[in-house]
């Protein structure tokens, strides 16, 4: 039986169904990322299941002693309590005993020669035996420290607005309970401490419903996906990368039949065109079928971008930073540091929360001034800036009004128009929602907004301060999309792996205490790299034995391989194959749009499609066995 079995959900906000009748069962151990385009309901869903919002109609079934806890977006800590009492927040036997425990705790701390203070210790120490709780206790406390949290007396009012989203998480954590829902859990954390929080998840006891824009996050963590898509729920077993497999396949075969839709609609409007005379039965219901046809409609569309937007032209001097200082509070964040910028650049700055990144990218646009040294901006730069902050937009005016205040249209590269209608689509807000006033939108939504926004102001340098923050997986994408054929600069501070890989080139790495390195290449080869030196110096041999193995290397090396002369002439020749097999199946693939409802035509383009597939498949794996062994023989000979 499952452990929660949810059946024929409906809610509504205004005109817009965010469920329609959905059903679904979370079992044990179940590992479910909730995904879908903000606004679609996401939050809201999780917020029925915990109780928290009602529904409009369906049924939860689960046991009498289910329990589920439910970790918000913005958590609404109690301001008076220290971090431990907030940890140790809850209902549950077990949460009341380590309460109590740490209490006693603390008293004789501050007493220790006080005999009652001893007994009201042991006894509870007793207490603490029978609830269990000492693993939870341990656990609670490592959890706070693995999250940066080590003052465990400090009031929560005290707190960062970061520190008190770990004191969440971690209060979360140790709830006995069957169910965790999580809101965007990694929000505000650094790297380090979500790759933590992935590791503590893969072994979490009870089942798991998260929504989060971490990419890799959620293909680590998860093993099934649930997707909302415009009231609809799709559900998927496997990680994040299944799903977008199967996402792709549900799409094409939403495409075929809105091609055969079409087609069939054409069809029938052509044979009303040609007109039989009157008005009979037939010709009532040819026409009513005609009607039903035009109501009829798979949505396909996911905002790709099929152009690349133009910018301001950018000369060749972009920004140049000289000897920069910034210190805040008495923390040195970063220390003469020199920077150039050069056209077509792609860089992103990590560093652990509080670091300086943001305070760097609001220095070098100018809304902060440098302790020392200086910051030069070429005369042809114009930057958007996507802020944290969130911009407070006139929520009595209309999404399109929006938008049209900024531009109208804007230029591609190659000199065509897009109009800010089409743009808006290309961001997920489609026709009919483009006349929607901008209070009726989430949170979610106007950061998506907020970022067209800046993208309409065509500026040829792009700052984007954690921009994954508040976006969704799918407008992530759209944005990833965007910027592989801007052509301009992009500066982006970012904790999203994912984002970084996909986005940036070069890398400064906040190492604290003022100190900022360079990188050039991903944050994963950056990271593969460093836990390779950590890997070396921790296998570092003795220096009495250093001598011996590097006589046992020498005598075991070998000669300089080659190629065979067959393995040469494949080498020479297997990207020319691999182009022509990629050709090959783009012609295939667009016959098969080409033949409509023709279905024998397309059953046979398909089976071709898959040769090729299967013949480039072997070909992309051959290549690599080749590149791999061409690697080692030019290593080979340098050595």
């Amino acid at each position: 039986m499952s452990m929660l079995r949810v059946e024929n959900l409906h809610k509504t906000y205004g005109e817009k169904d965010l469920f329609n009748h959905i059903s679904f069962n979370i079992e044990e151990k179940d590992r479910i990322g909730l995904i879908g385009v903000n606004g679609t309901g996401k939050s809201t869903l999780l917020k029925v299941l915990a109780g928290i919002e009602g529904k409009e109609d369906g049924q939860l079934y689960h046991s009498n002693n289910f329990e589920i806890e439910y970790l918000p977006q913005e958590p609404q800590l109690k301001e008076e309590l220290t971090v431990l009492d907030q940890v140790y927040f809850g209902e549950a036997t077990i949460m009341r005993v380590m309460r109590e425990y740490e209490s006693a705790l603390l008293e004789l701390e501050k007493n220790p020669l006080d005999e009652g203070l001893q007994n009201k210790v042991a006894k509870v120490q007793e207490k603490m035996d029978e609830a269990e709780a000492w693993d939870a206790n341990t656990i609670a406390k490592t959890i706070l420290t693995k999250l940066g949290i080590t003052d465990f007396t400090r009031q929560v009012r005290h707190l960062s607005g970061g520190q008190k989203k770990r004191v969440a998480i971690a209060n979360a954590l140790i709830q006995p309970v069957d169910l965790l829902l999580l809101d965007e859990p990694t929000n505000h954390l650094d790297n380090d401490t979500i790759e933590w929080l992935e590791q503590f998840l893969a072994n979490y006891r009870g089942a798991l419903l998260l929504i989060t824009h971490d990419r890799y996050f959620l293909n680590r963590v998860t093993n099934r996906i649930f997707e909302l898509d415009q009231g609809s729920l799709y559900q998927y077993e496997g990680n994040y990368e299944l799903f977008l497999e199967k996402r792709a396949e549900r799409e094409e075969i939403a495409s075929q039949r809105q091609t055969k839709l079409n087609n069939l609609l054409r069809r029938e409007i052509a044979w009303l065109k040609r007109g039989a005379k009157a008005r009979t039965t037939k010709q009532k219901a040819r026409i009513q079928r005609v009607e039903k046809l035009q109501e009829e409609k798979y949505v396909t569309e996911k905002g790709d971008l099929d152009f690349a937007i133009g910018s301001t032209r950018l000369g060749k001097d972009v920004i140049e930073l000289s000897q920069v200082t910034k210190t805040l509070d008495g923390k040195r964040l970063f220390h003469n540091l020199d920077y150039l910028v050069v056209p077509g650049e792609r860089l992103g700055i990590i560093g652990p929360n509080g670091s300086g990144k943001s305070t760097l990218l609001n220095v070098i646009a100018g809304r902060v001034a440098p302790d020392s040294g200086h910051v030069k901006v070429g005369e042809t730069v114009k930057i958007g800036y996507y802020t944290q902050e969130h911009e407070d937009l006139d929520s009595s005016i209309r999404i399109i009004d929006y938008i049209k205040e900024i531009a109208e249209v804007v230029h591609t590269v190659d000199g065509r128009v897009i109009t800010a209608e089409q743009m808006l689509e290309r961001f997920l807000f489609d026709r009919p929602m483009q006349w929607t006033y901008i209070h009726r939108l989430s949170g979610g939504e106007r950061r998506r907004l907020y970022l067209l926004k800046v993208l309409m102001g065509e500026p040829n340098v792009l700052f984007l301060d954690e921009p994954t923050n508040d976006l969704d997986t799918q407008t992530l994408t759209v944005l990833e999309d965007y910027l592989d054929q801007f052509p301009g600069v992009v500066v982006t501070v970012s904790h999203d792996r994912y984002f970084l890989d996909r986005v940036v080139e070069k890398l400064l790495v906040f190492e604290g205490d003022g100190q900022v390195s360079r990188y050039f290449g991903s944050y994963s080869e950056l990271m593969e790299e460093r836990k390779s030196q950590e890997d070396v110096k921790s296998s570092t041999p003795s220096t009495e034995n250093k001598e011996n193995l590097r006589e046992n290397k020498e005598s075991k090396q070998e000669k300089p391989k080659k190629l065979s002369y067959k393995d040469q002439q494949e080498w020479d020749q297997i990207e020319d194959k691999i182009a022509a097999l990629e050709e090959k199946k783009e012609q295939l693939e667009k016959g098969i749009i080409d033949a409509g409802s023709n279905l024998d035509e397309i059953r046979d383009l398909y089976d071709e499609q898959k040769k090729v597939e299967e013949a480039l498949d072997s070909a992309m794996e051959r290549w690599e066995e080749l590149s791999l062994l061409v690697e080692e023989i030019e290593s080979a000979r340098n050595n």
